[in-house]
């Protein structure tokens, strides 16, 4: 189970962006790329064929995952994600901080 999920509300914790929360829009090996976090800016050349124009084009970089943290509502900060088995049997994410349920 991974402690990180496509959708979950994240914080940067490092790098030029540190302090920006966005949601998790796609999963890497390693990487996240988070929602208007870490833009870079991208040298498109035209392609008649699709019907793409070219120019600059702004785009979301990806994130090393240790990079985020996953966002705590309770706290209003990142925090640390650990895993728990519930009595029924079924596996969740907890936050480190306070023991409160990501997964519902």
């Amino acid at each position: 189970m991974r402690k990180i999920k496509k959708g979950d509300d994240v914080i940067v914790l490092t790098g030029k962006d540190r302090g920006k929360r966005g949601t998790v829009v796609r999963m890497l090996e390693d990487r996240v790329v988070v929602e208007n976090v870490n833009m870079v800016k991208r040298h498109t050349k035209a392609n008649p064929q699709r019907g793409e124009a070219g120019g600059i084009v702004d785009k979301e970089a990806p994130l090393h995952i240790s990079n985020v943290a996953l966002y705590n509502p309770l706290t209003g900060r990142g925090d640390r994600v650990g895993i728990k088995f519930l009595e029924d049997g079924r596996k969740v994410r907890v936050f480190k901080s306070n023991g409160e349920v990501v997964d519902v």
